[in-house]
């Protein structure tokens, strides 16, 4: 596929009116795009320099999770196509319960990931709810906390190579990937201008003195910038706690992936996907 060709179907499938485009409408462009040739030739052609790699490094980075964020095709505000490359389940922090600011959609590519959806519920596990924003594109994330609240876990699924979905902006998720995954990310056009982010209190615990999240270290999946988990944002993780536990601190501020990293993981990815 063309890099043009990618940028047409996006803006014909997800719209440019005033009303957000579907999950379901995102899922199925991005099931398309994720599948290997379509994808393959895509990132083989802006692996050799059909892109702005100025511009997609300049928001591709490291998240504090423990992925890699690679933006693909920028087309602000209408939609941001991305790859997450999740590195394995050991030394990354936990992914807490959050939402996004958009519909988005996520395929993967390789590997798994586990998906757990939750609802607020007054016999749910109790949790400590922040509002999260964002300070422009590539920007800090801030976090405020607004509360207590009760959460239950309403489903849980599981996702292979091959297999996608797509999230409302409100919906409450969490995304684990436990193995080395791969997979293409999109966020279409903002509803809002924040995120809701739940810690679990059930999951805190004092060590010497500081509040940590004591869930077996997992990577989570796409979720992703709108600030939180996808580009969407930050999504927490153990140690990211004020003394005390009565404040969640910000998260440390996002830094660019070299264009030496961004090309060699999209070579890389080209070269498994047979391109």
């Amino acid at each position: 596929m063309q890099v043009e060709e990618a940028r047409r179907l996006l803006a014909e499938r997800l719209g440019g009116g005033p009303r957000p485009p579907s999950p379901e409408s995102a899922r199925a462009v991005i099931a398309h795009l994720a599948h290997p040739g379509t994808l393959g030739p895509l990132v083989r052609r802006l692996s050799a320099g059909d892109l702005d790699l100025l511009e997609c490094t300049r928001l591709s980075y490291r998240h504090v999770l423990g992925f890699d964020k690679l933006l693909l095709l920028p087309g602000a505000p209408r939609f941001m196509l991305r790859v997450h490359f999740w590195h394995g389940g050991t030394g990354a922090a936990p992914e807490d319960i959050h939402n996004h600011r958009c519909v988005i959609a996520s395929a993967v590519v390789r590997g798994r990931v586990r998906m757990e959806c939750y609802e607020p519920a007054a016999d749910g596990v109790p949790a400590v709810a922040y509002r999260e924003t964002i300070d422009g594109p590539g920007g800090t994330w801030r976090l405020r906390r607004v509360g207590d609240a009760r959460l239950r876990l309403v489903r849980t699924e599981r996702y292979g190579a091959g297999r996608s979905y797509g999230l409302d902006a409100r919906a409450l998720h969490r995304v684990v990937s436990e193995e080395p995954t791969v997979t293409l990310f999109l966020e279409t056009a903002p509803q809002r201008s924040v995120t809701d982010v739940y810690v679990r209190s059930g999951s805190l615990v004092r060590d010497s003195g500081r509040v940590r999240d004591s869930a077996p270290v997992e990577n989570s999946g796409p979720a992703g910038d709108n600030g939180y988990g996808g580009d969407s944002g930050y999504g927490g993780g153990a140690g990211a706690f004020r003394s005390g536990g009565a404040e969640r601190a910000d998260p440390p501020p996002k830094t660019p992936l070299s264009p030496a990293v961004y090309l060699a993981e999209l070579d890389g990815l080209a070269g498994s996907l047979g391109y």
